[in-house]
């Protein structure tokens, strides 16, 4: 499920930036690569995220909930 509008943020580091374009791209990053194991937004986007899988809730919604969970882990986002 693809975003209108990616989100470019530093996943990888300090300065690395990379471009997350999808639910399933934003999905993978949850799981394998975020800095946290728990925080509340991180919850949320992972229901958000199975929401939006099953056409209850718009890919613009996950994409949010995405952007909120990146905010609360402190990771770096590009506009």
């Amino acid at each position: 499920m693809k975003w209108n509008k990616g989100v470019t943020l530093a996943l990888d580091g300090p300065g690395q930036f990379r471009t997350i374009s999808s639910l399933q791209e934003a999905s993978w990053a949850l799981i394998e690569d975020w800095p946290l194991e728990d925080g509340d937004e991180l919850d949320k986007a992972l229901l958000i995220f199975e929401a939006a899988l099953k056409g209850k809730k718009s890919p613009e919604a996950a994409r949010l909930a995405f952007i909120a969970a990146a905010i609360e882990a402190g990771i770096e986002i590009k506009d």
